[in-house]
């Protein structure tokens, strides 16, 4: 018997690094798992995984960063599986620029419609149902980056996920006497690919010294298992050896500055 059986999960960002993670094991646990992300390919291979591990997943391509989308994710989950217990927002996107000075509203804008908005608009979708059956988890995996903002976030991502922290403490604030537990987890450096679109993407041996995602998938696992008498409201994760992030300092500072390069505009919010 896993502590999930008979539970709906939806994660969003479920193709690659913390999303996959999270999918894994809370298909281990039971839980019937319904993944998101814009990209069809590792979506898939995320559900083969749990299929061949003996669980049931299915999966459904829709871009967080469109509100239309967003919306439509919860009600197909809503219809697809008769309810959804809990939901993993996961879906994260980061801008190339970091300095304040040299951030686009266009970059601005595009990180604060993933992390931010969307986050907003498919958790307003799927309340309804968990308030009309007694309750649900709503975890929101959020950064460091939202306490202590500064050049490794930048300012769009570690502005919208501070956002998103006071968004979720709003739920939790306002809902929990229907049932709702939500959850704000805030983990430091992980090594998943959105680190690929950092200023300075860190090498191997900066990456050695992170958390990985199924860290980040445990700590998850532990605030959607707990009884439902109990919520944990925040959870804060770090590495426990600090590697020196000088470098990464450096180069963020300047990039986007005028007679530099314009940063790239790579999308990688399914990529957390």
């Amino acid at each position: 018997m896993g502590r999930l059986d008979g539970q709906v999960a939806l994660v969003t960002g479920g193709g690659t690094g913390i999303g996959r993670a999270t999918a894994l094991v809370l298909a281990a646990e039971g839980a019937t798992v319904a993944v998101a992300g814009r990209r069809r390919a590792p979506l898939d291979e995320v559900v083969a995984a749990i299929a061949g591990a003996g669980g049931h997943a299915e999966a459904r391509v829709a871009d967080l960063a469109r509100s239309a989308e967003a919306a439509a994710l919860g009600r197909w989950a809503e219809e697809r599986f008769g309810r959804v217990d809990v939901l993993i927002n996961n879906a994260g996107h980061s801008s190339k620029a970091r300095n304040v000075r040299w951030v686009g509203l266009d970059e601005w804008e595009s990180v604060v419609a993933v992390n931010l908005t969307g986050v907003f608009v498919l958790t307003q979708a799927l309340l309804p149902g968990m308030i009309a059956r007694g309750g649900g988890t709503v975890v929101t995996v959020s950064s460091l980056a939202a306490l202590r903002p500064g050049l490794i976030g930048g300012a769009p991502y570690g502005a919208a996920k501070a956002a998103v922290r006071n968004f979720m403490g709003h739920v939790h604030t306002v809902l929990r006497n229907h049932g709702i537990r939500a959850t704000t987890v805030m983990p430091a450096e992980v090594d998943t690919p959105i680190l690929d679109n950092r200023p300075l993407p860190p090498d191997e041996a900066a990456r050695a010294t992170m958390m990985r995602a199924e860290d980040v998938a445990e700590a998850v696992l532990l605030c959607v298992t707990l009884p439902p008498r109990t919520v944990i409201e925040e959870l804060v994760m770090s590495p426990t050896i600090l590697r020196d992030q000088s470098k990464d300092i450096e180069v963020a500072r300047r990039l986007g500055e005028p007679g530099r390069p314009e940063p790239s505009m790579e999308v990688s919010h399914d990529r957390r």
